[in-house]
Order: structure tokens, then C-alpha cells, then sequence
């Protein structure tokens, strides 16, 4: 396949590229300064605009583009940061696969978008939740409408485990210096994804007819509390610690509340019933991989 990616330098972008290439794919990165390389092709979402020929026999579209959801403090101007660096990109994609009659747009997204379900078991037929986050996944997802000719894939990405970036590669040095611990009342469901698997799943839906929303989350999502006591026997250092939820609150702000204590029971559906395999289906595997 020819597949054009945006958001080919970030976190998932630069593992997806190497693995599609790995398997014989031809990848083509949007890039938004000036085309250097000669896989690189121009475009300017703000302007709505996309450097002619870009998408000349393109197979399929992934969308990863979106600024770091915890990398600063909410306010209302990161807030709409947010919005604006997923929905513009998403609407001038979808609008450009339609045109030029891509077959396949594969979205970003997150199991953000239902809220905080509790102890509540949830596949991708749950509705949108409340919440800052789940009105964000809400309108990320909907920014692919044009598109809805073609098929378009959004992919609700849980919390990554790498050595490098994503959950594990921030809380690791906390760990490795014995400062682990359970953040709040430790019952929130983490809704974890080793970075192989999460590329796999990538890989999976260019390659098999899956269509509309999927989680891309391990089939044993897991407690905060039992989170902490896994990563911490992996490290062999203690975890004794609790983070009270006034304080994370105090610390984090909004951010606290929505994506930290708050959590989801996701479970991988739609991949399971089309035969996803899973290198790291327990938590203990993923964590050991990183």
C-alpha cells in the first residue's frame, strides 16, 4: 500500500513509520514546514491547504496529529489548543480523502471518549461520556464526516507502555527511584497498550476491512493499584506511596480529575472479533517489554 501519514514525527508516527516499511508499505509523511526529503509532502492545515499531487495514488490516510493532552496545565487557551491541532487537521483530511477518493482514513483518537465509566466493562458500541476529554475525542471524531464515504477507522488509543515516551516512559525514573505509588483511591482503570501491540493494531485495520471506532487498549485493562504493584515488582523497587487526590488536583488542575483519577474499563472488541493477535495481552508482559 501507499500510505500518507500526518503526525509521522511524534510519539506512535515515528514506530508506525518504521513498522509499515518493515512490511514492504510505501509511506509518504505530511510534513508542515518545506518538503526536504522525497517522501515528504507539504501541507498547511490552518490554511486548509495540501501541496497538489500529495495524495496521487494514495491507498490510505493515517491521521495522528493532536498536541500532548498533558503536556501543560489546562486553561482555556490550551484547551483550545487541543481542539484546533486534532479537529482542523481531521476536517481537511477527511475532505481530501473524499476528493481524491482515498479508500481508507485511519484516525487518532482515545478512550477519553467515555469519560469516566468506572468499574462499567466498555466496548466501542458505549456512547460519548462527559467531560472536557470525552467532548474532545466527541468532535475529533466527528471532524472525519466528510470521509464517511470511504472507510474511516477511528482508533481509541488507551495508555501506551514504551521504554520511551507515552505512560510508562514518564512515571519509569519515579519508579526506579522508589517513588511509586497509587495515585488517589487506586480504583480508576487504567486502560493500558504495549507500543507493539498499538502499532500492530495500526498495521492491522490498513490491512483487514475494519471500519468506525476501535479500541486500541489490552484485553486486560487493569487498577491503578494494580498497575503500581506490577511496574513496581518489574523495577524491583517498592511502591508504598499514595498521592491523594487533593493534592494531584492541586498539582494538575482539570487535568487530574479527567485523566487521572478519572479512568475506563476498555476492552478491545471490535480487534478481538476480527482476529487481532496480541503480543502482550497481560499487563506483566507489556511492562516487562519496556
Amino acid at each position: 500500500m501507499r500510505v500518507l501519514i500526518a503526525g509521522s514525527s511524534g510519539f506512535l508516527g515515528t514506530s508506525l513509520v518504521a513498522a509499515l516499511r518493515g512490511a514492504e508499505h510505501e509511506v509518504l509523511r505530511l510534513v508542515r514546514r518545506r518538503p526536504a526529503a522525497p517522501d515528504e509532502r507539504g501541507w498547511d492545515p490552518p490554511a486548509g491547504r495540501i501541496d497538489p499531487g500529495a495524495l496521487d495514488g494514495v491507498d490510505a490516510v493515517v491521521n495522528l496529529c493532536g498536541a500532548g493532552v498533558a503536556d501543560k496545565r489546562w486553561n482555556d487557551a490550551r484547551k483550545q489548543v487541543l481542539l484546533d491541532s486534532r479537529v482542523t487537521p481531521t476536517e481537511v483530511l477527511a475532505a481530501a480523502v473524499a476528493e481524491h477518493n482515498v479508500p481508507v482514513l485511519v484516525n487518532a483518537s482515545a478512550v477519553g471518549y467515555y469519560g469516566d465509566t468506572g468499574e462499567a466493562v466498555v466496548d466501542e458500541s458505549r456512547p460519548a461520556g462527559s467531560g472536557f476529554l470525552a467532548d474532545l475525542c466527541r468532535q475529533w471524531e466527528a471532524a472525519t464526516a466528510a470521509a464517511e464515504s470511504q472507510r474511516v477507522v477511528r482508533m481509541r488509543t488507551g495508555l501506551v507502555i514504551s521504554r520511551a515516551g507515552g505512560l510508562f516512559g514518564t512515571i519509569r525514573p519515579l519508579f526506579a527511584f522508589g517513588l511509586g505509588g497509587r495515585l488517589g483511591s487506586g480504583r480508576q482503570y487504567m486502560p493500558w497498550i504495549s507500543l507493539d501491540d498499538t502499532i500492530a493494531a495500526y498495521q492491522f485495520v490498513l490491512e483487514h476491512d475494519v471500519r468506525g471506532p476501535v479500541n486500541v487498549t489490552g484485553p486486560s485493562p487493569v487498577t491503578n493499584a494494580e498497575f503500581t504493584r506490577t511496574v513496581g515488582h518489574a523495577l524491583r523497587r517498592p511502591t508504598p506511596w499514595v498521592v491523594p487526590g487533593f493534592v494531584l488536583k492541586a498539582v494538575l488542575g482539570e487535568i487530574a480529575e479527567e485523566g487521572v483519577l478519572a479512568g475506563q474499563r476498555a476492552v478491545p472488541k471490535v480487534l478481538e472479533r476480527h482476529g487481532f493477535h496480541f503480543l502482550h495481552p497481560a499487563l506483566g508482559a507489556a511492562v516487562a517489554a519496556a
